[in-house]
């Protein structure tokens, strides 16, 4: 059985030696300059102003869960697609169990305000 592991260690040995001749050549060949201003902390482009550990009020959390959690249902919804002839009427009545119970998430994150931005 370790002779089928061969292709995978003979490609993790390339790969491991093509990084390391990138990063060496890199290395020898760039340019060698220094600039103070490549030391300074930059932020989207910007200096940094104020303390880095502020608090984000916790609507950025809401929000974020609810996308991964909405986004993730839909993805599910593909495999079924995919599948929904040979599922037949049994998969049709578990899709629409399903849809039914991320509705009634969506309407009670949006009855509790959820979605507004504040």
């Amino acid at each position: 059985m370790p002779e089928g592991y061969l292709p995978i260690l003979v490609m993790s040995v390339v790969a491991g030696g093509f990084a390391a001749i990138a990063i060496t050549v890199s290395a020898l060949l760039g340019p060698r300059r220094y600039d103070p201003n490549k030391d300074t902390v930059i932020e989207s482009g910007m200096a940094p102003f104020g303390d880095a550990r502020r608090r984000f009020p916790v609507q950025f959390y809401v929000v974020a869960v609810l996308f991964i959690l909405f986004d993730v249902e839909v993805i599910l919804m593909y495999p079924w697609a995919v599948a929904a002839r040979k599922l037949g009427l049994f998969g049709l009545i578990e899709m629409a169990i399903f849809l039914t119970i991320l509705l009634v998430g969506f309407v009670y994150a949006w009855k509790n305000d959820a979605f507004k931005w504040q």
